[in-house]
């Protein structure tokens, strides 16, 4: 197995300013020791996303981390729910 390398941000940004720049993709990827289909992804993240491409490792983007935030709040809701039948129905048994 061979180790996998990691690179901040800041690395994956000043690569994709050179390729933006008007440099080779080859000759970037050449220059920084990196193999050019990663340097062809990053640049296409950066193309799509902007500054929020590269979030890091165990981060989320702005918009999944919203959207991670509103399906945690459904399931809220749902279970509370739940609990509110669950409990008027007892208490209707106990009216009778």
């Amino acid at each position: 197995m061979t180790n996998r390398k990691s690179y901040d941000k800041e690395f994956k940004l000043e690569a994709v300013q050179l390729v933006e720049s008007g440099k080779r993709v080859a000759e970037v990827a050449r220059e920084l020791d990196l193999a050019e289909q990663t340097l062809h992804n990053w640049v296409r993240k950066f193309g799509k996303d902007g500054e929020a491409a590269f979030v890091g490792s165990g981060n989320l983007k702005p918009e999944d981390k919203a959207n991670k935030e509103l399906q945690k709040r459904i399931r809220d809701l749902e279970e509370e729910n739940a609990i509110l039948k669950k409990a008027m129905s007892i208490f209707a048994k106990d009216q009778k």
